[in-house]
């Protein structure tokens, strides 16, 4: 009886904080702590028109939009998911079209709008890390996706950088206790830049390179996990420019940052050492499992991982190490066999979790692929048991879906899945609807090329962006396959569109884009059917 009430008020605990934090806001990529991208707004549209750009500026001209509130002008690449919330809507770009006229050269930039006018408030704006080779890949800017809770923004930069934010930028001045903004803004080997009143007021950050050793490959796109007072991190430690060896194999792969101080809380117990293949792109995720509160991460070396979450209201006084509940080789060959061979290859057959895991219903599930960015192109979509413990490659497997290789993350309603990939074979990506129970298909659409982004499951709609021909499907959420419309964008979609507070957000290269109403579509496209 004892145990089923604690499980009671550890479950009910953990949906009231998703409540407090969820509301009508999305303050943080996908649901709270499981990471599934599903919402539950209504009243949004099937069909927008992106309008046309201005040659002049390379703005959208707002006049030629149909069911556009607002577009604000980002950079030349911008592949961070857009947040929204407390009337704010932050984003991770480049700086190729500057907003600030002292600071034009390649950086990566975290840009602040106003959620109901779309007006620019202030911008984070990182040098570029180029201490050691490949860590800080060009032009493709700050590729996190922030948290905004209560007046602070968490993030990691591209740079390797955990920080806190002022929501409020500088214009309320420099709050501290961090002060150094205009060393922080300097390229190196330049004078500091001192910030003004469109630039953001750091108030604290823990350098993951220096503290840890931590060594990036080509970008730092981790979205932290909070939990009440702690900050989970992926570090992003990989592989040296030749793709030989992992520059750093003592660096940790998951930490836990105290986040009223930013300091060290504990690191993981994978013991990853030379085990990654590439980069390390995954975002942890969290669930309630038999009462107990699991953090889920996916590495480099192919495995799956469940942690024992820390207490968040007594976090331990001194950095400790993360307690693995269970893991999960996810190498198809491990299967059957007791070794898997792990190449340090540019093309490795090697495999790799590169997709954020998703919790529902005391399961996990999370693609494990081939390295997408070299053209690699076999991976399948896994749906774990999150209820066991101890090595269960082979035990823990529920059932298995061949994906191809993708970078998305699964997004779960109603028991169907929804799932793009990236096919590397020549063939446009699909985007494949599952039953969650047994991993069924239902139907596939193909998209086209360039699928880097993850669905939107909201307002029976699903919502699916794509880079090669640019454009934002929407198609209709069920077990028959419906396209509702295709909207051809201006620019590519890298990352994942947003609902929050009524409004559609969705973000290209070039332009993000907040999109209101319940417009319906003029295309008239059946089942399956295509323009």
């Amino acid at each position: 009886m004892q145990a089923n009430r604690r499980t009671l008020v550890v479950a009910v605990g953990f949906l009231l904080a998703a409540s407090r934090i969820q509301a009508a806001d999305r303050p943080q990529w996908g649901e709270y702590g499981t990471r599934n991208n599903v919402s539950a707004e209504k009243g949004l549209p099937e069909w927008f028109d992106p309008g046309q750009i201005d040659p002049a500026s390379g703005n959208i001209d707002l006049k030629t939009t149909k069911n556009v509130k607002w577009v604000a002008r980002l950079g030349r690449q911008t592949h961070g998911t857009p947040v929204i919330a407390e009337g704010r809507v932050l984003v991770g770009t480049s700086n190729h079209v500057p907003r600030d006229p002292r600071i034009v050269d390649d950086r990566g930039v975290l840009m602040c709008f106003d959620e109901k006018t779309g007006r620019f408030l202030w911008q984070l704006n990182v040098p570029k890390l180029c201490e050691y080779k490949y860590a800080d890949w060009a032009d493709i800017g700050l590729c996190s996706s922030p948290v905004i809770e209560n007046g602070r923004v968490y993030l990691v930069t591209n740079r390797c950088e955990v920080m806190c934010l002022d929501l409020e930028g500088m214009a309320n001045g420099n709050d501290g206790p961090y002060n150094d903004e205009a060393r922080h803004m300097a390229a190196a080997g330049q004078p500091p830049i001192e910030p003004g009143p469109k630039d953001a007021d750091i108030l604290w950050l823990y350098d993951m390179a220096a503290e840890l050793g931590v060594r990036q490959h080509n970008c730092a796109n981790c979205s932290v996990l909070v939990d009440g007072d702690l900050l989970y991190v992926c570090t992003s430690n990989g592989v040296n420019w030749q793709h030989l060896a992992v520059t750093n194999p003592a660096a940790p792969t998951l930490i836990v940052v105290h986040k009223r101080t930013g300091k060290l809380v504990a690191t993981d117990d994978m013991s990853l050492g030379g085990d990654i293949i590439h980069g390390q792109w995954c975002s942890p995720s969290m669930g309630v499992v038999h009462g107990k509160k699991l953090i889920f991460f996916g590495a480099g070396n192919a495995y799956v991982y469940a942690f024992e979450a820390l207490d968040p209201a007594r976090p331990p006084e001194r950095p400790t190490k993360l307690k693995t509940v269970w893991k999960l080789n996810g190498h198809p060959l491990a299967q059957t066999q007791d070794h898997v061979p792990f190449e340090h290859i540019h093309d490795s057959h090697s495999y790799e979790v590169m997709a954020n895991p998703v919790f529902y219903k005391d399961r996990v599930y999370v693609p494990v692929v081939q390295e997408p960015f070299h053209r690699m192109p076999e991976g399948w979509l896994l749906c774990i048991d999150a209820t066991k413990t101890g090595d269960i490659t082979r035990t823990g497997i529920r059932w298995s879906f061949d994906c191809k290789s993708t970078s998305s993350s699964v997004a779960i309603a109603d028991g169907l899945v929804y799932l793009p990939n990236q096919d590397m074979t020549g063939r446009p990506g699909e985007l494949f609807c599952l039953d969650a129970e047994n991993g069924k298909l239902c139907w596939s659409q193909k998209v086209g090329p360039g699928v880097w982004g993850s669905p939107l499951v909201a307002d029976g709609k699903v919502y699916l962006g794509t880079g090669g021909r640019p454009t934002l499907w929407v198609l209709a959420h069920g077990r028959e396959l419906k396209v509702i419309s295709q909207i051809r964008m201006r620019s590519e979609i890298h990352n994942t569109p947003v609902a929050a507070n009524g409004v559609l957000y969705v973000a290209t290269w070039r332009h993000l884009y907040a999109i209101q109403g319940n417009a319906k579509s003029p295309q008239n496209l059946g089942p399956g059917q295509a323009k």
